[in-house]
C-alpha cells in the first residue's frame, strides 16, 4: 500500500473496483455544484450583514457533518473510518470559521464572488461530470467488449458439442446401417470425427483467446480507467483549491482587518494537497479483488475426450493452414497496432498541454478523442492478440508447420462452369457459390474446404500440366477409404465393407446398382428365354442359415411400355442434323408443358437453354421442358442409310427368377441439382445453407453447409423460415441460412 508521501495509483491497487471509484469522483464532483451554491447564497447573505452570514456558516457546518463518511471514504468503506476527515473537510472547516470570524465586512466581498467563484466553480463542476462520463461510457465498452468474447467462446463451445452430437449421430447411422451402405456411413463418421477434430482445435484456441481477453480487461484495460478516475478527482480538487485561493484573496482584499484569519486560511489550503483525499479513500476501500478462474476445455456430454489437441496428419493440414494466416496477421496487426498506439500517445501529451495551459482546446473534447483511438487500438490489439495466441498454440503443440510449406496461391473466384472440388470431390454449385483456385497450378476447393487443403503446391503450371493435375486431384478426391471395424479373430469376421456384386442376391430386395434400366431384358432376342433355378456364383452369406431351399417358380417379366409402341414416323424434326443430348438425371414433371424422363434417356433438343436454365426437349413421341442442367448434350449421330422402323412387333416375354423390377424401384436414384425456376415464372428466391442442421422432425429439412433452397417464407418472428426443395416445403432455422 501507498504511503502518506507517495501518490497512489488506483488501478494498480484497487483492480476491478471501477464502481465505487466512480460514484466516489461522482460525489466529489457533484459536491463542486454545493460549494459553488454557497458561495452565491453568500453573496446574498453579505447583504444582509453579519447574522445571516454566521446562520450559513452554522448551517454548511451541518451540511459538512452528514456527508463527513462519503466524501471521506466514499459510501460503503470496507473500513469505517470513524471520527477521521479527509485533507478536504479539514480545510472546508478552516474556511468556514473564518467566514463565520469575520461576517462584518462583507457587502463587496459578495458581489465578487458570483462573477470569480461561483460561476467559475459551476463551469469547472459540468466539465468534471462529463469527463467522469467519458470514463463510465468506455468502461461499458469495455466490458461489452469483455462478454463478447465469452460469448464468442460460449459459441464455440456450442459448436463443439453440435459437432459432437453429429458425430455420435454419424456413428449409430452406421452401425444401423446395411452390408451395403456401411462403407459409405463409415466414411461419414470418419469424416464427422476429422471436422469434430477441427472444431475441438478451435474451441480451445478460443479458450486461449478469451483468457488472454480478460486479462488484458482486468489488468491493462480497468486499472486505466481507474487511474484515470484518480487523476480526474486529483484535479477536481486541485481546482477547487485555486478557487478557494481566490476567495480567500478577494476576502484579503475587501477585509484588511481579517489580513490574520484570511492568512492563516491561505497557509491551510496548501497542506490539502491532492492526492491526501485520494489515499485516505484507498485506505478505506482497499478489498481482496475477485478476478474469474481462468476457462478449461470442457468434453462435450456425449463426447468424451481430453484438453489435448489432435495432431495427426488431417489435423496438421488444418492447423498448417491456421498458422501461415496468423502469422501474416501477426505481423501486418503488430505495425498497425503500433501506429495506433503511437496517436494515443500524442493525444494524451495535447491533454496534458491543455491542462497546463499551453494549448486552448477543450479538455472534454481532447479526453473524447484519447477514447475514441483507444477503442480503435484496443480493437487491433485483440486481433492482433488473438492472432498470437493462435500461433502460439499451434506451435506448442505441432511445432512450426509453416516452415518449408508450400503454399496454394489461392484467389477467390465465382466458377462460371461445372467444377468439382479438388479436395473432397463434390460439385461447387451455382453462379453465386464462391469458392477458390490457385493461380498457379489451378488448384480449386469450396469456401469450406480452403482450410483443409495440404500446402502441398507444385509451383506455376502450364495448361497441359493443370489438366493432368487435375484428373489425379479429383480421382484422389473421388476415393473413399474403406475402413476396417472386423475383429481379429476370422471366425465371426463381419462382412466386409468393400462393394460386391450382388446380381445372384436380388431376393433380398436390394438392386446390385441404382442405375439398372430394363434395356438389357430387352436387348435379347425375342424367344422365350427360361433362367436357370440354380444361382451362378454363390450367393452374399446370410446371417441365418435357411431351413431348406424351396423350389424357385420362374417368373415372367413383361418388357417395359416402350416396347409395345411403335416409334413415330420419321419427319423433318428427327432429322440427324438435329442436335440431341442425354439424361443426366431423372425429372418428373410438374406442370403442364414439362415432360417426365428417366437418366439416361435420349433426348432432342428442340429449343436450346435461352437463358432461363430450360429447354424443350423431345423424348419418343412426347416434347416438353426440362431443367438444362439436367440434360448432357452430344453430338447428333451420322444419319444411316436406311433404317427399318424400330419395334414392328411385340417382343417375345421373358422370364427371369430374380427380383430385379422389385430391386430396381427400390434402388436409389440419382437427384439432380436445384431447378431454376421456369420460363415466364415469378422470380423466386434461393437461399443458402450456412451451417450443418440435423433435422428434429418429419417438418423440418436436414442441410449441410452450401445447400440451396428455394425460399418461402422468410423469418415471422419465431425464428424459422419455410424453404422448398424437391417440390416439398419444410423449416429450417432462420439464422442457419442467408439469401444468395
Amino acid at each position: 500500500m501507498a504511503s502518506a508521501e507517495v501518490a497512489p495509483q488506483f488501478g494498480a491497487e484497487l483492480k476491478d473496483a471501477f464502481k465505487p471509484v466512480n460514484n466516489w469522483v461522482s460525489t466529489g464532483i457533484q459536491w463542486l455544484d454545493e460549494i459553488q451554491q454557497f458561495y452565491r447564497e453568500r453573496s446574498v447573505i453579505e447583504k444582509e450583514y453579519a447574522a445571516k452570514l454566521t446562520a450559513l456558516c452554522r448551517k454548511y457546518y451541518d451540511r459538512k457533518a452528514k456527508k463527513i463518511s462519503s466524501l471521506s471514504v466514499g459510501d460503503n468503506p470496507a473500513m469505517t473510518p470513524g471520527s477521521l476527515e479527509s485533507a478536504s473537510l479539514t480545510t472546508w472547516t478552516t474556511q468556514l470559521t473564518a467566514v463565520e470570524s469575520h461576517a462584518a465586512e462583507r457587502d463587496r466581498f459578495g458581489t465578487e464572488l458570483v462573477s470569480q467563484v461561483a460561476e467559475p466553480l459551476k463551469q469547472a463542476a459540468a466539465q468534471y461530470e462529463e469527463l467522469r462520463k467519458c470514463h463510465v461510457d468506455f468502461h461499458a465498452k469495455l466490458e461489452k467488449e469483455r462478454d463478447s468474447s465469452y460469448g464468442e467462446l460460449k459459441k464455440a463451445k456450442g459448436k463443439y458439442d453440435g459437432v459432437c452430437q453429429e458425430v455420435e449421430s454419424r456413428r449409430k447411422k452406421m452401425e444401423s446401417s446395411y452390408d451395403h451402405s456401411k462403407s459409405k456411413a463409415q466414411a461419414a463418421y470418419q469424416q464427422q470425427i476429422l471436422e469434430m477434430n477441427n472444431v475441438k482445435n478451435m474451441y480451445l484456441i478460443s479458450i486461449n483467446v478469451t483468457n488472454k481477453m480478460k486479462e488484458k480487461f482486468f489488468h491493462e484495460y480497468v486499472p486505466e480507467l481507474l487511474d484515470g478516475l484518480q487523476d480526474l478527482n486529483e484535479t477536481r480538487v486541485a481546482k477547487l483549491n485555486s478557487l478557494w485561493s481566490l476567495a480567500a484573496q478577494l476576502e484579503k482584499s475587501s477585509l484588511s482587518r481579517s489580513t490574520e484569519h484570511m492568512s492563516h486560511l491561505l497557509n491551510e489550503i496548501p497542506r490539502n494537497v491532492p492526492h491526501m483525499d485520494s489515499l485516505m479513500f484507498l485506505r478505506h476501500n482497499v478489498t481482496q479483488a475477485q478476478e474469474p478462474p481462468n476457462m478449461v476445455f470442457e468434453p462435450s456430454p456425449v463426447w468424451h475426450d481430453d484438453e489435448t489437441m489432435i495432431a495427426d496428419d488431417t489435423a496438421k493440414i488444418f492447423l498448417r493452414n491456421i498458422l501461415s494466416k496468423g502469422k501474416t496477421q501477426v505481423r501486418e496487426l503488430r505495425v498497425e497496432s503500433d501506429q495506433k498506439r503511437r496517436e494515443v500517445e500524442n493525444a494524451k501529451r495535447v491533454r496534458q498541454n491543455v491542462r497546463q495551459g499551453k494549448e486552448t482546446r477543450s479538455e472534454v473534447d481532447v479526453v473524447r478523442s484519447i477514447f475514441f483511438l483507444q477503442e480503435a487500438l484496443h480493437e487491433t490489439d485483440r486481433k492482433r492478440l488473438a492472432a498470437e495466441v493462435e500461433t502460439s498454440t499451434i506451435m506448442a503443440v505441432v511445432g512450426d508447420l509453416s516452415l518449408g510449406a508450400k503454399n496454394h496461391n489461392f484467389k477467390s473466384q465465382t466458377f462460371k462452369i461445372p467444377t468439382n472440388c479438388d479436395l473432397c470431390g463434390e460439385r461447387i454449385w451455382g453462379l453465386h457459390a464462391k469458392g477458390f483456385d490457385c493461380r498457379d497450378c489451378g488448384y480449386t476447393c469450396h469456401s469450406k474446404c480452403q482450410m483443409k487443403v495440404p500446402a502441398e503446391c507444385p509451383g506455376e503450371q502450364t495448361k497441359e500440366e493443370k489438366k493432368k493435375l487435375k484428373a489425379e486431384r479429383q480421382e484422389q478426391a473421388g476415393a473413399v477409404p474403406v475402413i476396417d471395424i472386423a475383429p481379429p479373430n476370422g471366425s465371426s469376421a463381419a462382412p466386409s465393407l468393400t462393394r460386391q456384386n450382388t446380381m445372384n442376391s436380388l431376393s433380398s430386395g436390394y438392386a446390385a446398382s441404382a442405375n439398372r434400366s430394363m434395356s438389357t431384358v430387352t436387348s435379347q432376342p425375342p424367344s422365350t428365354i427360361v433362367e436357370p433355378t440354380e444361382p451362378a456364383a454363390p450367393a452374399a452369406p446370410a446371417e441365418t442359415k435357411p431351413a431348406a431351399a424351396a423350389p424357385r417358380r420362374n417368373r415372367v417379366l413383361a418388357p417395359p411400355p416402350a416396347q409395345y409402341v411403335s416409334a413415330p414416323p420419321p419427319s423433318e424434326s428427327t432429322k440427324a442434323s438435329e442436335p440431341r443430348g442425354k439424361m443426366m438425371y431423372a425429372y418428373q414433371a410438374g406442370g403442364a408443358d414439362e415432360i417426365t424422363v428417366q437418366e439416361g434417356d435420349s433426348v432432342t433438343i428442340v429449343e436450346p437453354d435461352d437463358g432461363s436454365g430450360w429447354m424443350r426437349v423431345r423424348a419418343g413421341s412426347l416434347e416438353g421442358l426440362v431443367p438444362a442442367a439436367y440434360v448432357e448434350s452430344a453430338p447428333a449421330p451420322s444419319p444411316a442409310p436406311s433404317a427399318s422402323p424400330a419395334f414392328t412387333e411385340r417382343p417375345g416375354s421373358t422370364y427371369s427368377n430374380s427380383s430385379a423390377s422389385v430391386a430396381g424401384s427400390m434402388a436409389a436414384k440419382r437427384v439432380g441439382p436445384a431447378v431454376a425456376p421456369r420460363r415466364g415464372a415469378k422470380k423466386v428466391q434461393y437461399v443458402e445453407a450456412l451451417y450443418d442442421y440435423e433435422a428434429r422432425s418429419e417438418m423440418e429439412w436436414s442441410m449441410v453447409e452450401g445447400d440451396r433452397f428455394v425460399l418461402v417464407n422468410r423469418d415471422s418472428g419465431d425464428g424459422w423460415a419455410d424453404v422448398e426443395r424437391g417440390g416439398v416445403t419444410k423449416s429450417v432455422p432462420a439464422n442457419y441460412i442467408h439469401e444468395v
